[in-house]
């Protein structure tokens, strides 16, 4: 049996998914049963446990031959590093009393630099928190989600704005989450050995003016990107409700990439997704 957690998410719903499609037997690790219910009409076994509950994660996660594992961040926290680092060693506790085989865990790009990173901080922490603990562990290392438009196309199709901490001209790497619950499946069933990086991307590198041109054909108008400065970045994100912790963090993580302080650890290994973003966007809007 295959463990998911975070099957409520985009890249977990889509290793669910994937996994199911093989006709391979899952367990799904939800907050509350109510949400699994989707996933056991699909013939899904469904666990409630939460990160803050060592025993029922170690119980959800006994008899697995492997764990998909990514901890949801709570933006909110005031003290978000600590926060997010203390869930992630209590993940790391639930695999080590486990003895779950295989651990593929949702890093990000950057995950190999341990500063000025911003929040890719606390996906370093966890690599190395599951590098001391898991039998055998798949770290995936994402770039920027193409996921990560869809809360501003609304402003696109109300003000035909494209709304952009990017240089609307920077071509960057960007990837599906369907793609990064593929490839996570994909590595659940190869069973892994040792520790394993695999490195990730879409099918080719994007800007911010290209997604606005899409956006253009999809909606039918003109969208363009708007480039918003960086000092912009904490009270946009404090206005999402972000903690004022978590809100630097992003502007650290967003001057550290306009630097291009932040790539690949193996970049000529990179694993290339399917998705484009005109197919991306499309099913966003």
């Amino acid at each position: 049996m295959f463990v998911v957690l975070g099957a409520t998410g985009n890249t977990g719903s889509a290793v669910v998914e994937t996994l199911l499609s093989k006709k391979h037997s899952v367990r799904v690790i939800v907050r509350s049963a109510d949400k699994g219910a989707g996933w056991k009409a699909k013939g899904a076994d469904v666990a409630v446990a939460s990160l803050d509950d060592v025993s029922v994660l170690t119980k959800a996660f006994e008899g697995a031959k492997g764990l998909y594992l990514l901890v949801p961040p709570n933006y909110g926290a005031e003290a978000w590093l600590a926060d997010q680092r203390a869930r992630m060693d209590r993940a790391a506790e639930a695999v080590q009393k486990s003895g779950v085989d295989h651990v593929v865990f949702l890093s990000s790009v950057g995950g190999h630099l341990h500063g000025g990173t911003g929040p890719i901080r606390a996906a370093s922490y966890g690599e190395q928190a599951l590098g001391c603990l898991a039998k055998r562990l798949t770290i995936l290392r994402p770039c920027y989600f193409m996921d990560n438009w869809a809360p501003v196309i609304r402003a696109a199709k109300a003000q035909g704005v494209l709304p952009t901490f990017i240089a609307p001209t920077a071509k960057i790497l960007m990837i599906s989450t369907k793609d990064i619950g593929r490839i996570g499946a994909e590595q659940l069933m190869t069973g892994g050995y040792g520790k394993q990086i695999v490195e990730m991307a879409g099918p080719e590198e994007y800007s911010p003016d290209q997604a606005a041109a899409a956006l253009s054909q999809i909606l039918g108008k003109t969208v363009t990107a708007q480039h918003a400065p960086l000092s912009a970045v904490v009270p946009t994100f404090k206005s999402f409700g972000f903690s004022d912790e978590a809100a630097r963090l992003f502007e650290e993580m967003y001057t550290a990439f306009s630097k291009g302080a932040i790539g690949y650890e193996h970049p000529d290994k990179l694993v290339r997704g399917t998705v484009t973003l005109d197919d991306a966007l499309r099913t966003m809007v």
